[in-house]
């Protein structure tokens, strides 16, 4: 089962192009199609980033089975449950254990995705926030991910098992143009955690409906769907979750500076006039 198509190569020859007819529609005055390209390029560029640095990371995988190693002991030595065990109360269950595996392959980028969509076209006013938030967030998990770490699955003494390769469904045995297109070794920090609770924040925030928090079990289920398939560890998760909090901090900080800033400038504008009377009467 191989979820991701596009290689790095392909996916950015696909933002530049997207980029390019963005400013082709804003020279033509079509500012709504400009704005969709403009944002499906960045989305496609941070796909072509991701692709590649899991590529580089591959190629560079000296001490990632260490780390993992590592990753495991500490996580037992400060009490988090064992992520084999949860796994072994699961893979009796064909059933339960395919569906995790469409479940990580697929829904990540699905619900990442539509949430996206939804937020430009009903909500166009919170999708800066929203798609600010992605970039930020996904910059710095793959900075991180230039240090590659093994996932669990790959530490089959450690009593884990790659469950979807042994039920045909992994997305990392198949290459596209003889690339590789998924990272095996970029499991620190998950993706697949800080997009899903981006995704519900970016819900729960920007609608009003009393629905919103059925977005809750995304998250919920993403984090059981990639401790069950062993392709993360409890502290992949963790700080992944702390990126997203500093992504959010760093908006806000943001913010509150360019609203001073502004505040200033007003205030700068208001005082003029006067500073100039009282001038004009000396």
């Amino acid at each position: 089962m191989q979820n991701l198509t596009l290689t790095w190569q392909s996916a950015g020859g696909t933002a530049v192009a997207l980029y390019g007819g963005s400013y082709a529609a804003s020279r033509w005055r079509r500012a709504p199609l400009s704005s969709l390209l403009r944002e499906a390029g960045t989305l496609l560029a941070l796909f072509a980033l991701w692709q590649l640095v899991g590529h580089l990371s591959l190629m560079s995988s000296e001490h990632a089975l260490d780390r993992a190693r590592w990753i495991h002991r500490t996580e037992l030595a400060v009490g988090l449950p064992d992520e084999a065990s949860w796994q072994a109360a699961v893979t009796p269950y064909p059933v339960a254990v395919k569906a995790a595996n469409y479940y990580y392959a697929v829904m990540h980028f699905a619900v990442m995705i539509a949430v996206l969509v939804w937020v430009f076209v009903r909500h166009r006013e919170r999708y800066a926030w929203v798609r600010n938030t992605v970039v930020i967030t996904t910059a710095i998990c793959l900075a991180v991910q230039f240090i590659p770490v093994a996932p669990p699955r790959m530490l089959p003494q450690s009593g884990f098992v790659d469950v979807a390769a042994e039920y045909g469904q992994s997305v990392y045995g198949g290459a596209v143009g003889g690339v590789v297109v998924a990272a095996q070794l970029s499991a620190m920090p998950s993706v697949h955690v800080a997009w899903c609770v981006l995704a519900a924040v970016a819900v729960i925030r920007v609608s009003t409906s009393s629905l919103r928090w059925l977005t809750v079990l995304h998250p919920v289920l993403t984090v059981a769907v990639v401790v069950v398939t062993a392709n993360h560890f409890w502290a992949d998760g963790l700080v992944a979750v702390a990126i997203l909090l500093f992504a959010y901090a760093a908006q806000a900080a943001f913010a509150r500076w360019r609203a001073r800033r502004a505040s200033r400038a007003v205030s700068a504008a208001v005082d003029a006039p006067a500073a100039e009377r009282a001038g004009s009467r000396r």
